[in-house]
Formats: structure tokens, sequence, C-alpha cells
């Protein structure tokens, strides 16, 4: 039974996750892996693993000052398993091995990519490695080449930077190469744009991938999923940049001419749902700004992709929910399609747990340190969030409070309902049903 329990999907994605965070934990301590002749500290080396494998881009400590050439790579490597997906990489082993897939790994792939059935978990496997591979060395290729014509970084230099901030955006993990994250390039669309881009597709989720490439231009075609996810991250960007620019306008983007104004408000509002690179400083924004930051980084981005937060589609099939019950409507519609009560019931209870989880930690970091509310409440979501974003404190709280936001990374990237699942012993259906008795309500 417990051999069993164990080989659960939903207990072997947390487990694997948690593997990737200790082996990578003891490679960042390893003496060649830190530049200078100090060492690094386990928490220290524990905090940017965690951050790596659940790419979210938090840091304690400068990563291009005090981590050498191999801790980076160790540092990109580890971004790399946590965005492509650790089951997600066993699953391809088992193709590339036996050439087909058992049950019980269709399952645990099933888990990690969020597939809606068995049968096209090998197709979505190779289709994630495709992806994952053509994106990421189309963008390494373009921001090599503007790198090196542009500001004359020598081929070897603009091939790294290019490489570990093309797996980064897409992978959503906001580590940079750059101690200024890309602050340096705020007004250069030929970065940002391919960047922005790559962040996009990632965040998307691999079915939305797989069904676009299937059927890139018949609407009717695509699935509820497909148009929820396509529908919630068009609001979301062009919601969250014009919020961003009518409250910076003024402030941060001041310096700035009004079409790298844009741009910049632009590439925050994608960067903000999940990524977490930064044109501008973001302890510099406006109070406003932070508060579109939290609701646009609580959302997240689509699933089964890299990005993190609760996902577009969970916070738009409860905006359809509520839509029915104002209507009166027995069921809840999304474009002509009627949405399950399960379905229903798994979005409520992951923007009730995430809130959940965010309430507890805030109240636990308000303990451990002094800074203001709102400046924890920002570090606290990017966190749960896989986000990324600081507004500076992440290297100055104590190591209680680097301890909560590695459990909130971890939580946050595994997934709340994928870590209550794991915890339980067994699920099971009752064989009978009680009566129904209706509380009030409101």
């Amino acid at each position: 039974m417990l051999r069993h329990g164990f080989r659960h999907p939903a207990r072997v994605v947390p487990l694997a996750f948690f593997g990737a965070i200790v082996l990578g934990t003891a490679l960042l301590m390893l003496p060649v892996s830190h530049a200078g002749d100090g060492g690094t500290h386990w928490l220290t080396a524990l905090f940017t693993a965690t951050s790596a494998v659940c790419v979210t881009g938090l840091a304690v400590v400068d990563t291009p000052t005090h981590w050498s050439t191999f801790g980076q790579v160790v540092i990109m490597v580890l971004f790399q398993l946590g965005g492509f997906g650790m089951m997600t990489g066993a699953t391809l082993l088992s193709l590339l091995v036996a050439g087909r897939l058992r049950l019980g790994t269709r399952l645990i792939a099933q888990a990690e990519t969020r597939s809606t059935g068995l049968g096209n978990v090998p197709e979505l496997v190779r289709l994630v490695v495709l992806v994952t591979a053509g994106i990421e060395l189309a963008l390494a290729a373009i921001l090599a080449a503007r790198l090196h014509f542009a500001y004359g970084e020598p081929w070897g230099a603009a091939a790294w930077h290019g490489l570990f901030h093309s797996i980064s955006a897409f992978n959503n993990a906001g580590f940079s190469t750059w101690s200024d994250s890309l602050t340096r390039f705020a007004t250069d669309p030929l970065v940002l744009v391919p960047v922005m881009g790559a962040i996009v597709l990632g965040g998307l989720g691999f079915p939305v991938l797989q069904e676009l490439r299937r059927e890139p231009l018949h609407w009717a075609r695509w699935s509820v999923h497909t148009k929820i996810t396509l529908l919630g991250t068009a609001i979301l960007f062009t919601g969250g940049m014009a919020m961003i620019l009518l409250y910076e306008w003024h402030a941060t983007l001041a310096p700035f001419a009004t079409p790298a104004k844009v741009l910049a408000a632009a590439f925050h509002s994608v960067s903000a749902r999940t990524a977490g690179f930064n044109v501008v400083d973001v302890g510099a924004m406006q109070q406003e700004t932070l508060a579109v930051h939290y609701v646009l980084m609580f959302i997240g981005g689509g699933s089964a992709g890299t990005a993190g937060g609760i996902k577009v589609t969970t916070f738009l099939l409860l905006g359809f929910v509520v839509w029915a019950e104002v209507r009166g409507s027995r069921d809840t519609i999304a474009f002509r399609r009627r949405i399950s009560s399960e379905t229903q019931r798994q979005a409520l209870s992951v923007v009730l747990l995430g809130l959940t989880v965010l309430a507890i930690a805030t109240l636990a970091l308000e303990s451990v340190t002094d800074e203001p509310l709102n400046i924890l409440m920002f570090e606290v979501i990017s966190a749960f969030a896989t986000v990324g974003l600081s507004t500076g404190i992440t290297g100055s709280l104590p190591p209680t409070g680097q301890g909560i936001l590695i459990v909130l990374m971890y939580v946050g990237r595994v997934g709340t309902i994928t870590v209550a699942t794991a915890l339980a012993l067994r699920s099971h259906h009752l064989s009978y049903r009680y009566p129904e008795e209706r509380p009030i309500v409101g």
C-alpha cells in the first residue's frame, strides 16, 4: 500500500521537485559554484535552488557576482528542468528507451502536463521538447546577434547571455546574468519584444500550443480551455498595461519617451504575471501599481505551462460561475459549453487554498520583520505565484523569512491541489449521499 501510494502521480510530482531542489542545493554549495574566496551558506544555496527549480527568480544574492560560471550553469539547468517538468522529462526518457508508455508513466505525465487524456501524452511530450528547444534556440540567436552588433559584446559573451536569458524567459524563471535584470534594455524593442514573446508562449501552456499548432486559424474548433486561456491572456495583458501606464506615466516611466513608456508598461504587464524580469525599479513604483501587480501575479498564466499563479482558466471559470449565478442560470456556460460541477469545485478550491496560504504566509512574515505590510504582501504573492519580482527586500529578510518564501515557492510550483492530494492517504467516493440542505449565503 505504501509503495503504491508513492507511485501515485499526485505524490510523485512533489517528490520529484523536492529531489531536484536537494540536488541543486548540493551542487550550489560546491566551492566551484561561487565566485571569490567566500563560501556559500546552505540557506543561500537552498533558496537559490528552490527559486530555480520552481522557476521563480527571487534571489538573496546577486546572481552574476556571487555565482561562478559553473554556478550560473547549474541555476540555468535547474530552471530548465523546473519549467520543462520533471515528470515530462521522465516520460521522454521512457519514450526513448521503450518506444512506448506504460499506463503508470502516462498517468504521471498527465498529472504534470494537465493532459486531458492518456492517449495524447506521448504527442504532448514530443511537442514540449520541440517547442522548448525551438523557441529557446531562436530567442538565444536573436539576443546574441543583438548583443553583439548593437552593444559590442564579444560573440562568446553574447551567446552565453542570449542562451541564459532565452531559457530563463521561456521558462518564466526571471533569473538574469545582469545585476539590473533587463533595465539596460528598457528602450530597446529588439530585445524586449522577443523576450516578451517567449514569456507569453511559455506561459500559455503546452496543451494550448498543441491545439494552436493543429488548428491555428479555426477559432470554432478550439477547446474551451484554449479559448479561455487566450481570452484571459489578452484581457490581463491589455488591462495590466493600461493600469501601469496610468499610474507610472509621471513616476518610474517619466524619463522615457512615449513609445518607450508603452514598451516598458507592456513588458511589465507580461512579466508581472510570472516572468520576474524588470526594466524599471519595482521598489520605486506607486502603491497603486503594486496593487495591480498583486492581481496579475496571483492570477498568473496558463495551465500546464511554465507560468505560476492560480492560472488564467481558474480565474475566468469563476467569473463564468458568478455570471451564471447572477443570471439565475442552472448551468455554468462558457463558449456554448457547460462547465462540469467538478471543474467548478476545483477552481474554487484552488483560489481558496491559494488565498489561505497567502494569508498565513503574510502573517508569518510580518511577525519576523518590520517591513511594511504592502511590501510583504508583494513578496509573498511573488513567491507563491513563482513570479520573482521584488521590491528589493528578499536578501535582507531574516533566515526565518527566507524559509517562509522557500516553502511558498515550492507550494506554488507543485500546486496547492497537488500538495493537498499528496498528503492525503487515499481518495475514495462515498457509496451514499446525505440529504440536501441549503444554508443562508450572504
